[in-house]
């Protein structure tokens, strides 16, 4: 049993952001890091997955859409990603990255002090792209954790952090490392004996200028300031989320 987790999510390929977390003295001494996918899609895909694996055993892989999606384009597929950024990041990725990638799993579990038994999805423990939010109603939250018998889960996928209460079952989101949507930091959370929802200061200006010092994208300019230095509002966010996140049992 893990006494301490530290659980990151949605890293995007922001190094910056996901060597300050790194740093931070609880995740040093946790006894493992989930890693709750979208780890790669970004600025800094290759560096960002040879930082991953430096963590050896104590990281505990999941698969996102975006790692999926990745896999998908780099073997010559198409996928639905809007984001330009996706298919450059793709061609980016050595081959073993690749199939690093393309052997994750949906989900996970660990036994976590204090929590019991703990699982861990991208975005629900059935599909590593469907949308619930913190303020899904308790009918979305049963549809989409139908079967699950963990009394925590703990999700990302929407990039804000958020920890809530559905029909006695604890849902966890650590929000996003490295495109925090409504403020700045890198986001993330600790688990073990309790819930504990952190963000990580760092230097943006610094984090911009090295990544644009750093990354061959293109638009790194442009995608560093969006992403990087304003990040969307929650408000924003949910406004296009919601529409998504409504399932088959909405009215």
């Amino acid at each position: 049993m893990a006494s301490s987790v530290a659980v990151l999510s949605d890293i995007h390929g922001v190094l910056p952001a996901l060597d300050a977390v790194l740093a931070e003295p609880d995740v040093l001494a946790a006894d493992a890091v989930v890693l709750c996918g979208d780890l790669a899609a970004g600025p800094l895909p290759r560096q960002t997955l040879d930082r991953l694996v430096s963590l050896g055993d104590r990281a505990v892989w999941i698969r996102g859409n975006a790692d999926r999606e990745l896999v998908t384009l780099a073997g010559g597929g198409d996928t639905k990603i809007p984001d330009p950024i996706a298919p450059w990041a793709a061609d980016q990725l050595r081959p073993d990255q690749v199939e690093l990638l393309s052997g994750l799993p949906l989900s996970a579990t660990l036994e976590i002090d204090g929590l019991g038994e703990v699982l861990f999805c991208h975005a629900t423990p059935r599909d590593d792209e469907e949308v619930v939010l913190v303020d899904s109603p308790l009918t979305r939250w049963a549809e989409v954790l139908d079967g699950v018998t963990a009394e925590t889960v703990t999700c990302g996928h929407t990039h804000m952090p958020f920890l809530r209460l559905a029909d006695r079952r604890r849902i966890v989101n650590p929000g996003s490392v490295g495109m925090p949507y409504g403020t700045t930091g890198a986001h993330w959370a600790r688990l073990g004996p309790g819930v504990e929802l952190r963000s990580t200061a760092y230097d943006v200006e610094t984090a911009c200028r090295r990544l644009i010092e750093t990354s061959e994208y293109p638009g790194i300019r442009d995608w560093a300031d969006y992403f990087v230095r304003n990040p969307a509002s929650d408000a924003e966010a949910l406004r296009v989320f919601s529409p998504r996140a409504r399932g088959t049992n909405a009215t």
